[in-house]
C-alpha cells in the first residue's frame, strides 16, 4: 500500500516512536469492538475511513444496527481497517482514531466518517484531518505523534492482509456475520433481514 508525501514524512522519525498523548494502544493485531462479549451474533466490519459507502454506512445505517442489536445485547461489532482508495489517507485516518483510545475510539472514528467529505476533498487533507478531530480534544501534536507511530501502521497494514487472507475480503465495506460474508454497504432493512437470519 503506498502512502502520501505527507505521511510518509510523518513516518521518518521512527528510531523512537512517539505515542500520542490522548492515549496508548499496543494490542495488536487490532480489533475494536462495540457490544457485549458474548452477543450471539458477531458482526466484523471491514471499512475504509476514505469509502464512501463506508461513511454512508455508518451514518445511516449502524446508528440503527447499534440502538437495535448492539446495545440490546443481541449482537457486537468488530471493527477492522481495511485502507482502500488515497491509502495514505486511509491509513492516517485510521491510525488517528486509534490514537483517540479504547474509549474514544467509535466517537473519533464516527466524527472522520460524518466529516469525510468535508476533509477528504480539501486541499490540506492533514489539516483538515486535525480541524475535525480537535472537536474530540486531539491536539495537531496529538495526531503528528500519532502518526509516528510505526507500530500501528504495521498493524493496520497486517489486520488489513489478514481480513484478504481469511475471508477474501477486496472491497468495502465488507462484512463477516456469523461467519458469512456479506458484501456492500446494506441499508437497516437489508441489514436487519441479514441480522434476523444469522439469529435463527
Amino acid at each position: 500500500m503506498k502512502v502520501l508525501a505527507w505521511l510518509c514524512a510523518a513516518l521518518v522519525a521512527l528510531s523512537a516512536p512517539a505515542v500520542s498523548a490522548a492515549g496508548k494502544d499496543d494490542s495488536f493485531p487490532i480489533d475494536r469492538v462495540l457490544g457485549k462479549a458474548d452477543a450471539p451474533i458477531t458482526i466484523i466490519e471491514y471499512a475504509s475511513t476514505t469509502c464512501g459507502h463506508c461513511a454512508t454506512f455508518h451514518k445511516g445505517t449502524l446508528p440503527e444496527v447499534k440502538k437495535n442489536w448492539i446495545d440490546t445485547g443481541k449482537a457486537k461489532l468488530v471493527y477492522r481497517d481495511f485502507p482502500t482508495g488515497p491509502a495514505g489517507l486511509s491509513i492516517g485516518a485510521s491510525m488517528i482514531a486509534h490514537c483517540a483510545g479504547p474509549e474514544r475510539y467509535f466517537g473519533v472514528l464516527g466524527l472522520i466518517m460524518d466529516q469525510q467529505d468535508k476533509w477528504l476533498g480539501s486541499k490540506d487533507p492533514l489539516d483538515a484531518l486535525k480541524k475535525t478531530v480537535r472537536l474530540a480534544g486531539l491536539t495537531g501534536e496529538d495526531v503528528d505523534a500519532c502518526l509516528q507511530r510505526q507500530d500501528l501502521f504495521q498493524g493496520i497494514q497486517t489486520r488489513a492482509e489478514h481480513g484478504h487472507e481469511q475471508f477474501k475480503i477486496d472491497s468495502t465495506p465488507s462484512f463477516v456475520v456469523n461467519g458469512k460474508l456479506v458484501v456492500g454497504a446494506k441499508s437497516y432493512e437489508d441489514f436487519n433481514k441479514i441480522l434476523t437470519e444469522a439469529g435463527k
